[in-house]
């Protein structure tokens, strides 16, 4: 079960193994874009051409679903970058059901683990597989293993590592689970007094605020890069601009917090709360994502 990219190299790699799917359980399809064109989830689009069944419930508590999920015989439900299941689900597999998550639980329960781990500055991460219960990401944890964050790392970067470690580490849950071996711990015995939440991204959320500290802005700016991006928009315009690479300088200056520079023609600087935040790469809105050099052939502060 799952729909992102994020679920496709588990499941290839669960392939790869020779492990027996069943069905793969994704997302309906729906339309996205300007033109209202009709589009499948990733998981989808690679399992097409698998002769596997390919089941997108609108309704995971739907009778007929659930009558269908139960006449599979599966010994294990995976679950990747899904939606919450419903007890009824997560239940039915002898063997119960698992999932993967991109960080080290119990830290960075919720939907956006990666973003967060880069936002708050962590140099390492991690994945853990476990088996779902009632709350989310809240089961009892069977493998882990831990992923450096580097200084170049953004959320783009970051989320390939922890796509292709997931797989393997999805493959040895499994198989731990087929041969007996597997054991699990819960959740609680791990607990630690810094426990940090992942919640959901939205655009508020991703809008830059220069009266923070130019690492904080510059790390915000990572953790938001490729997708969905951080952002600011133009005093006195209807400009709004992403912004996708930074790097940032301390230094003590006396300008208005928010003051754009772009002196010459191959930098953007702006003053924040102990220094400058350097834009090396953005995207104004109705125009294409570009290096600040080209951006500033065609535009003038």
């Amino acid at each position: 079960m799952g729909t992102p990219g994020f679920a496709v190299e588990p499941l290839k790699q669960l392939l790869e193994d020779n492990q027996k799917i069943l069905a793969i359980i994704t997302a309906p399809d729906k339309p996205a874009g300007r033109g209202k064109k009709i589009s499948e989830s990733e998981v989808k689009t690679f399992a097409k051409d698998l002769n596997i069944k390919i089941l997108q419930p609108t309704n995971l508590k739907s009778p007929d679903f659930i009558s269908e999920l139960k006449s599979l015989n599966a010994d294990l439900f995976v679950v990747v970058a899904f939606r919450m299941l419903p007890k009824e689900v997560w239940q039915i597999p002898k063997f119960g059901t698992i999932n993967l998550h991109a960080s080290l639980l119990p830290d960075y329960r919720g939907a956006a683990p990666i973003n967060h781990a880069i936002l708050n500055g962590d140099t390492e991460t991690g994945l853990t597989t476990f088996f779902i219960n009632e709350e989310i990401d809240t089961g009892n944890i069977i493998f882990q293993t831990k992923c450096e964050i580097l200084e170049s790392d953004n959320a783009g970067t970051l989320h390939d590592k922890l796509m292709n470690l997931g797989g393997k580490l999805l493959v040895k849950t499994v198989n731990s689970i087929a041969n007996g071996t597997a054991k699990s711990i819960e959740q609680d015995s791990l607990k630690t007094d810094k426990l940090r939440q992942a919640p959901k991204l939205n655009k508020e959320f991703c809008k830059l605020d220069f009266n923070n500290s130019a690492e904080e802005l510059h790390n915000k700016v990572r953790a938001l890069s490729p997708y969905p991006a951080a952002w600011f928009e133009l005093t006195n315009t209807e400009n709004t601009i992403k912004v996708f690479e930074t790097s940032y300088e301390i230094n003590k200056h006396n300008l208005e917090i928010g003051k754009i520079i772009s002196d010459n023609k191959n930098e953007i600087k702006i003053a924040v709360k102990d220094g400058f935040l350097l834009i090396h790469e953005l995207q104004m809105s109705g125009k294409k994502r570009m290096k600040t050099k080209d951006f500033l052939n065609g535009y003038k502060f």
